[in-house]
């Protein structure tokens, strides 16, 4: 089977009833949802999202990467820019999903032959606990000011399971973020 025959099979079968020709650039619902890249894992399906609801980023892990902070650091520039410079707060969700493949790169011989052989550090993105990532990638997001503090966060756990999508952390702006880290830190040194 010709794989990319019977995909631009379905795409004029999606083409033949398309009327969305007049969607606008932004999100309607003014997010970003940011998950990993498996199969299993289409947060159009799990979660519902129409064309042109939101933004979706995915990578290994739907982790907070380097590369995921610059595409969102871009999109928040992009809408100021079209908005005539006022800062436009959005939604990003960061979902993370149980069985996750990238649970193999807390491997420290996998990661050492990634290093190896292509030069790629994993360590840092590898999931070993979904939810302790999922607040470190928070806390990631928060700590790159290139991000607006208008920019609201909070995650998900999708259980490949069940289909169920599990509330991590309620949504929260990285503003609020960063000044209770600030109140914590500046407490923490007394």
């Amino acid at each position: 089977m010709n794989v990319q025959n019977e995909l631009i099979s379905r795409n004029q079968e999606f083409a033949a009833g398309f009327n969305s020709a007049d969607l606008p650039i932004l999100p309607k619902l003014r997010t970003v949802v940011l998950t990993c890249g498996d199969a299993r894992v289409d947060p159009a399906h799990i979660l519902g999202l129409e064309l042109g609801d939101a933004v979706v980023i995915r990578n290994n892990g739907g982790r907070v990467t380097r590369a995921a902070i610059e595409e969102i650091a871009t999109l928040a520039f992009l809408m100021s820019a079209m908005t005539e410079g006022r800062e436009q707060g959005f939604n990003v969700i960061l979902m993370q999903h149980t069985q996750c493949g990238a649970e193999r790169l807390s491997n420290p011989d996998l990661q050492d032959a990634l290093q190896k052989k292509l030069g790629i550090d994993v360590s840092e993105y590898a999931i070993t606990d979904q939810e302790s990532d999922l607040s470190t990638d928070i806390n990631r997001l928060a700590a790159a000011q290139e991000v607006p503090d208008a920019i609201t966060v909070s995650a998900l756990l999708y259980d490949v399971a069940t289909g169920t999508a599990h509330k991590i952390a309620p949504s929260a702006s990285l503003g609020t973020i960063r000044a209770e880290a600030s109140v914590s830190q500046t407490a923490a040194r007394g």
